[in-house]
């Protein structure tokens, strides 16, 4: 076959991490995406936000893009998409819920007009040479797809994140029926969920955690405090029915918390009694064991409700010693620091802390062994794909599809970036293309690199030192200085003779200069840094940040 009538798949966020899912799929001149999301920054992204993907490929081939389709309304699948739609414009589509809670971020983001259009669980929608099939999956908020996605070559099965859950809150049982539909008409590739790939057995029921709540707020005296993630409609819905269940009031903490619920409860998936709602202002109106706060902040975000209150920075809620906080979820990889020091803050203040190491106060929402199994097993894809989740995540992923019976040869473990080819009748990898990280911070979106980032990491290790000096602009002999700042290396009061050493070397580093004629800046400022380099780190093996700055008079 041409190489025009190859099928790509070409994912540009999702592959060995957890978060940032986007994939490309594209057929001669049409491109559809699944997915566009963020993630959370690492340790060493300093300052930074949040994390988006590299979308230069599709802004190379911005007039192929048919189209986003939408698994589900997680940060992890939906958050890029502001940022994304200031550079490209395509239609999106997904269900109600979905769109609901990303509208509500296109808002924040003040754009325009944007082609949003809602799909139901059934519905196929054609892009190109497209054909989108929705499948309704159970997950942990409701409106959740999987996504058979036909074109020329074959039918692709994406199954976004998923679970099968057979009591499900909201009714979101997974179509197995659908799943085994497709693939007894023959599914081509299967990209499957890998997050808990590694983890036996079944993922137990979003049900066995109401269990818990119940049992937990029946036996609390005090305020109770329940941290999970805003979007986790399923959860807040427990939440809920628990305060109810004890004729307690709900108060909303957070901002994402605020606007995901409302936004929930105006489209109606979530059911809230008459007056359970009530207005944090209006929280010193109850005794303290009628009320419930649901807070953002499961994951010890810096500037979530829950750091803040466990800090004592939170302007209208204060530990009491009676209070009971639940965190109802799991670390994301990465994060179990950050969540340990507020766990660790929380109990320092003599708070009772329940977490999921302590009470099934958290399920997963993504499927485990026996799921995945059993998904493979209906689709019976030719090629297939692990997709969502790190390295070891994939791989064992890929695992079970080997033990099913799988040819290695016909399973590809991808990188972000990396592309499969597919004809109908065989698969390779084609060439890769660009991929990556994007940065935001603030309102700067990519303005930070590797080199900020490295100057910000020796900021924050060594410090810096400043060395002021005026020279004359006739003779470029020194007027004034060298005066020398410093910051974070130092507490200079108690280091005075280092500093006094520090100006000579650099008075000498003049001199040097002054008797050779040099008066370009550049060969001046590098003579400075590299003179007092060698000097700092011969004393005291520290190597700060060294900015000279040189005036002219």
């Amino acid at each position: 076959m041409s190489k025009e009538s190859k099928l790509k798949i070409i994912p540009l966020g999702g592959m060995g991490e957890v978060g940032k899912n986007l994939t490309v799929f594209e057929y001669k001149d049409d491109i559809i995406l699944v997915d566009c999301g963020m993630t959370f920054p690492e340790d060493e992204m300093l300052g930074v936000d949040i994390v988006i993907p590299d979308i230069t490929y599709l802004i190379k081939n911005k007039d192929k893009i048919r189209g986003l389709f939408l698994t589900h309304g997680h940060e992890d699948h939906v958050g890029a998409i502001p940022y994304t739609l200031k550079k490209l414009n395509f239609p999106i589509y997904g269900t109600k819920l979905t769109l609901g809670l990303l509208e509500t971020k296109l808002k924040e983001h003040k754009l325009g007009k944007v082609n949003l259009n809602v799909v139901k669980h059934g519905d196929t929608i054609k892009a190109g040479k497209f054909d989108i099939e929705f499948i309704r999956t159970g997950h942990s908020i409701p409106d959740s797809c999987a996504m058979a996605i036909h074109s020329p070559v074959g039918t692709v099965v994406h199954t976004g994140d998923f679970k099968v859950d057979f009591t499900p809150i909201s009714g979101d049982v997974t179509d197995l029926h659908k799943f085994a539909e497709l693939g007894s008409k023959g599914v081509l590739c299967l990209m499957s969920d890998s997050t808990n790939a590694e983890r036996p057995g079944f993922t137990m029921s979003e049900s066995t955690v109401g269990d818990t709540f119940r049992e937990l707020f029946g036996r609390s005296k005090g305020r109770i405090i329940v941290a999970t993630f805003a979007s986790n409609v399923h959860r807040v819905q427990q939440i809920i029915n628990a305060a109810e269940l004890n004729n307690r009031k709900i108060v909303l903490s957070g901002r994402s918390m605020v606007n995901n619920t409302t936004v929930a409860n105006e489209l109606g998936y979530l059911t809230i009694q008459d007056g359970t709602l009530i207005d944090i202002n209006d929280m010193d109106k109850y005794r303290n064991d009628e009320l419930v706060l649901i807070t953002t902040g499961s994951q010890g975000e810096p500037m979530s409700a829950l750091t803040r209150i466990a800090n004592a920075e939170h302007r209208k809620i204060s530990l009491l010693p009676d209070d009971l906080v639940i965190l109802s979820a799991s670390p994301i990889p990465g994060n179990e620091k950050t969540i340990s020091r507020v766990i660790n803050k929380l109990i320092e203040t003599g708070t009772e802390v329940i977490y999921d190491a302590l009470a099934e106060v958290h399920v997963s929402g993504h499927a485990r062994q026996e799921e995945l199994k059993l998904i493979h097993t209906l689709v019976n894809p030719k090629y297939f794909i692990p997709a969502h989740g790190e390295y070891r995540h994939l791989r064992a992923n890929a695992d079970i599809a080997e033990a099913l019976g799988m040819s290695e040869e016909n399973i590809f473990i991808l990188d972000n970036g990396n592309c499969v080819e597919f004809t109908k009748t065989k698969a390779n990898r084609g060439p890769s293309v660009t991929s990556g990280n994007i940065l935001v911070d603030g309102l700067g979106v990519g303005d930070v690199g590797n080199i900020v980032l490295r100057d910000r990491k020796h900021l924050s290790e060594d410090g810096l030192i400043v060395i002021v000096v005026t020279m004359s602009k006739q003779d470029g002999t020194v007027i004034a200085g060298p005066d020398i700042i410093s910051r974070g290396f130092v507490y200079v009061r108690e280091s005075e003779d280092l500093m006094e050493a520090a100006k000579d070397v650099v008075k000498k580093v003049l001199d040097d200069c002054e008797k050779k004629k040099i008066t370009d800046w550049a060969t001046l400022k590098f003579n400075i840094r590299d003179g007092l380099r060698g000097y700092l780190y011969e004393k005291i093996k520290r190597n700060p940040m060294i900015l000279p700055i040189i005036m002219e008079v």
